[in-house]
């Protein structure tokens, strides 16, 4: 692949990394791969603008924190740099700045090092890792995006002797979905490959969307709607924690559920209630109003719904696996996905 910057000025990047002959692109070419995420209107978005615009205002400000999204290929570069276009960047006092407005890089599926931003991170940075020493060997490349912040523009860099190539597809192509609330989104990882469906994506080589959307998940008809009508593998249903009452899931969890279904009549769709190991009785009862909608389905013979009790999900670490009780470390995140395995693995 040639460096477009040099027949074409626009694409010129302005970088002070200290690298003879790195060539930047952008990594919406050829033959980059970009996942979980879409370009729309100057941001990498994970829903298009007015379907988000028509779920919530709420919806609408988080839709394009690139939560779940990817920049996959393969190079024998002996190092990547990134050079990003932020807005929006998450900064948050339980939060590590490299979650929510970081990047990292994994090699042959194995996690590497990070892009750390700098603490005084405004409106993006650029940032480079050395890979390789010795005889160039090609590398599959994967950079998660941040779970917290919105990305204007990416560009690699590499060495402008490199081999750049597509990356190996992923042996599920059609992607998980996968809808919640700032657990689902992400909150709190370290880095944006330790969310849950990071874990499960690499063990099972899956493409995935994450609509974790922080403190807005409410189930509304909007959001089943735009869900209903993507083509995915599976389809998983976690915005308990969201919920504003009991009473509110109650009224709209099987009614999300049963939008879902009229429209696609055998995706394979688990339920999963708060990752919670100790439940209060209000939340024991929220638990009992997702189990209720799990047992209409298979009552009326659905035999493409599952159940995961979200006790479950910490079992592995307890409340151990957690920031503030709530949201998980990459720790209680590894339990979740560890619990989830269990039941995704054979639906894929």
């Amino acid at each position: 692949m040639s460096d477009i910057s040099k027949i074409d000025k626009n694409f010129q990047i302005q970088s002070s990394i200290g690298k003879d002959g790195v060539a930047f692109y952008n990594v919406l070419s050829e033959p980059f791969r970009v996942y979980g995420v879409f370009y729309e209107d100057g941001k990498f978005r994970r829903m298009p603008i007015e379907a988000a615009r028509r779920v919530s205002p709420g919806v609408y400000s988080l839709h394009a924190n690139t939560a779940g999204g990817r920049v996959c290929f393969k190079t024998d570069s002996p190092y990547v740099a990134i050079n990003v276009k932020m807005a929006n960047v998450g900064k948050m006092s339980h939060f590590a700045l490299c979650g929510s407005s970081g990047f990292d890089l994994y090699l042959d599926g194995v996690y590497f090092r990070s892009f750390i931003p700098p603490f005084d991170i405004t409106d993006g940075y650029e940032s480079v890792i050395d890979i390789g020493t010795g005889a160039p060997t090609v590398r599959e490349v994967m950079i998660n995006m941040p779970l917290y912040s919105d990305v204007c523009e990416m560009h690699i860099g590499l060495s402008n002797k490199a081999d750049i190539l597509p990356p190996t597809p992923y042996r599920v192509e059609k992607p998980v979905v996968f809808y919640g609330s700032s657990i689902t989104q992400g909150g709190c990882a370290s880095r944006p490959g330790t969310s849950y469906q990071g874990f499960l994506s690499r063990w099972h080589s899956f493409d995935y969307v994450n609509l974790g959307f922080s403190g807005n998940a409410h189930g509304q008809d909007e959001m089943a709607d735009y869900i209903a009508s993507l083509d995915m593998s599976v389809f998983v249903m976690d915005y308990d924690h969201n919920a504003p009452t009991k009473e509110h899931l109650e009224k709209t969890h099987e009614r999300f559920f049963r939008r879902i279904r009229a429209a696609q009549p055998t995706l394979p769709i688990i339920f999963i209630s708060m990752p919670k190991p100790y439940l209060s009785a209000t939340e024991l009862e929220r638990l009992n109003i997702i189990k209720r909608t799990y047992e209409r389905a298979v009552a009326d013979g659905d035999r493409n719904v599952y159940l995961i009790d979200g006790r479950d999900l910490l079992s592995l670490v307890g409340a151990e696996g957690t920031v503030d009780f709530t949201h998980p470390t990459d720790l209680g995140f590894w339990s979740m996905a560890k619990t989830i395995s269990k039941v995704i693995a054979p639906l894929l």
